[in-house]
């Protein structure tokens, strides 16, 4: 099976990887916006006592969290020396139900399919060779009824403008070559993926960020950043 991941992108975060936990490093983003996609993914579908995947899950942000909402929590991602920071976290802060493994979505679906009863994949598609292959992965691994939760950001001229200049070049908040624009996913693309792949669509929801407050907001402007809510039939 050929991997779908980006030798270059695997590389780009393992080189970060000692600085996942720095709520004031590269990561700050991830950090601020965590309470909030947190928050939301449980409103929809509680986490206490759920199976939870996290696709690409990095060092672990979101499936620590999950954890200490009451999920049993797997992450996994390729990029190793993330995953290693994963789990020094997790034996460090002794978080409860979470585990994590260097294996790809593609291949976990087809170990062990229909598996969670949610699965979330945050922050990744944009840095994959084909997106589609990960939605589909996603859909299998989930239960019927379940849920799938995706964030991405938008393919616009608005986004290149505030996703690259501005986040990277001009604020700062995440180092320059973190994203590549024609890999950004528009909703209608991502809507139609999950389509494809058996999951019906339930929400969509933007988040935006004000540079004056440095706070984060959840919106109905999907214009850049959004998130979308799918559940498998």
């Amino acid at each position: 099976m050929t991997v779908n991941a980006d030798p270059a992108e695997l590389a780009k975060f393992s080189e970060l990887a000692h600085r996942w936990w720095d709520p004031e490093s590269e990561f700050r983003p991830l950090h601020d916006i965590n309470p909030l996609r947190l928050e939301w993914i449980d409103a929809q579908c509680p986490l206490a006592g759920r199976r939870v995947l996290d696709v690409g899950c990095g060092g672990g942000i979101l499936a620590d969290s999950m954890a200490r909402k009451g999920a049993s929590v797997l992450g996994i991602d390729l990029a190793a020396k993330a995953l290693k920071v994963a789990q020094l976290h997790a034996l460090e802060a002794q978080t409860p139900g979470i585990e994590y493994r260097e294996i790809s979505v593609e291949a976990l679906a087809a170990e062990a399919p229909a598996s969670f009863d949610a699965v979330t994949c945050m922050e990744m598609l944009e840095h994959v060779p084909d997106p589609a292959s990960a939605v589909r992965a996603c859909a299998a691994l989930v239960k019927p009824g379940g849920w799938v939760f995706f964030s991405t950001i938008n393919r616009n001229a608005k986004a290149f403008l505030f996703a690259i200049v501005g986040a990277e070049y001009v604020l700062g908040l995440l180092p320059r070559g973190t994203h590549e624009y024609l890999k950004f996913i528009r909703p209608s693309e991502l809507a139609s993926h999950c389509r494809a792949a058996g999951l019906g669509l339930s929400q969509m929801r933007g988040l935006e960020y004000n540079p004056l407050t440095r706070r984060y907001k959840l919106s109905g402007d999907t214009s850049v950043n959004y998130l979308l809510a799918a559940r498998k039939a």
